[in-house]
């Protein structure tokens, strides 16, 4: 039997985190990870012939994030700006806009006025009944849907105000080689020291009494230690029992699975497209958009692919293309095939390119479709109404034995971030040393 001083489940950013502060304060920890690579929902891809160091998953650095830029500063890691013109195309007309959502002032001003928290929808429904206000409201449905993978009934008003007011300028960053460099960096620090991540590890069932836990694999192996962080994406968490990486915990812990039950987790499709040439940024485009699109991050549209950005300030011929939210979820069991073939039929649609003339173009293609991921099963949290009290409870160990940690305990306005899991590993590692100090 494996025994270690602190257990840890799941090898992504909170994880890796949570470990690498234990071991620097002399713990013996132990990593379980489902998957046969660390990172999680962080997954850089470094193929020799296409998408290098390109990101299936989290990409950007939204802010001047404490956190996140003091481990990277830590690990002597560059980041460089990713800062780059916005544009949408909307009524057959391409436009540069740096806000994705109509009427922002406006919007603001009601949102400033909101005293008891309602869902998103309710408040638009509320606050801008008329027809006039139409545009406004499908640009924030939009933009909850495509920025935060929420759904709008379901999105708690005062968390979107308090992520929209602290927006950081227009600070945003890209890491050099990719967020991949980051994780690997973590896993050495903890392998290192002398300390053991097992990949492939599917935790089945936890037993746990106050100050012991053993736990249980998928193939029969059994792992011991006197705590244990729980660092699993909120999608696994809340997975019913027929799900392969869903977890028991014997004796149960009704108040936490009822919290976790209510909290809300979005849904993310996510498509890379490699081409042949930037078609983008040639003449054609140029001459279709009445400018060049040579300095354009992010794209707009109402297409069945809504939303794409590029690799600005590189430049390079991938686009990414994003659907998130309940147009995401509704698409969970499309074939790759398909979802390639809406992605294609979108950009042809914009850049008005005949549709097989972008498939040979398409040197190649890569669809991460994190809804059915088996261990992952959606995208990141977004706060439902009322949610404060639920993360309150999954925050505070239980008999000092089980912590939880991951992106979804964060509160502030990097939510759904890198940040808001780097945060929470580090938070769950401080209360266990806070104990034992």
């Amino acid at each position: 039997m494996n025994k270690s001083d602190v257990l840890i489940i799941g090898a992504g950013a909170a994880g890796l985190m949570a470990a690498n502060l234990l071991v620097k304060a002399g713990k013996k920890v132990t990593v379980l990870e489902a998957r046969d690579r660390c990172g999680g929902r962080i997954h850089t891809l470094h193929n020799e012939l296409f998408f290098k160091n390109v990101e299936l998953g989290a990409e950007f650095i939204h802010g001047d994030l404490p956190v996140t830029l003091g481990l990277l500063n830590e690990a002597g890691i560059a980041y460089y700006p990713a800062d780059a013109e916005m544009w949408q195309y909307k009524n057959g007309a391409f436009v540069t806009e740096r806000r994705f959502i109509e009427e922002w002032g406006l919007l603001m001003e009601k949102l400033d006025e909101v005293e008891h928290d309602i869902s998103i929808e309710e408040f638009l429904d509320k606050e801008f009944p008329e027809d006039k206000y139409n545009d406004l409201k499908n640009s924030v449905r939009r933009f909850v849907s495509g920025y935060d993978t929420a759904d709008p009934e379901k999105a708690s008003t005062f968390a979107l105000r308090n992520e929209w007011q602290g927006e950081d300028g227009d600070a945003q960053y890209r890491v050099k080689g990719g967020y991949g460099v980051m994780i690997k960096y973590l896993e050495d620090k903890i392998t290192g020291s002398g300390n053991e991540i097992y990949l492939n590890s599917i935790v089945k069932e936890i037993k746990w009494l106050p100050g012991r836990v053993d736990v249980v694999t998928l193939d029969g192996s059994v792992y011991e230690s006197s705590q244990i962080i729980i660092a699993l994406p909120l999608g696994i968490l809340k997975a019913g029992d027929i799900e392969k990486a869903s977890i028991s915990f014997n004796p149960p812990l009704a108040e936490q699975n009822k919290a976790i039950a209510d909290m809300g987790f979005g849904s993310i499709i996510k498509v890379l497209l490699e081409f042949e040439e930037a078609f983008w940024m040639d003449a054609k485009t140029e001459t279709l958009a009445g400018k060049s699109l040579g300095n354009m991050g992010f794209l707009l549209s109402d297409e069945n692919m809504p939303t794409w950005w590029t690799q600005v300030p590189q430049h390079s011929a991938i686009l990414t293309g994003w659907l998130g939210g309940l147009p995401a979820y509704k698409k969970k069991d499309a074939t790759e095939q398909e979802i390639l073939n809406e992605s294609l039929q979108s950009l042809s649609n914009i850049f008005k390119r005949d549709i097989e003339e972008l498939k040979g173009k398409l040197r190649a293609f890569y669809i991460a479709n994190w809804t059915v991921d088996p261990f992952t099963l959606g995208s990141y949290a977004y706060d439902t109404v009322a949610v404060s009290q639920l993360r309150s409870l999954l925050n505070t160990p239980v008999s000092d034995t089980v912590f939880f940690a991951g992106e979804y305990l964060y509160e502030g306005a990097a939510m759904g971030t890198v940040e808001a899991a780097l945060w929470s590993g580090e938070d769950a590692a401080k209360k266990i040393l806070d104990k034992s100090a």
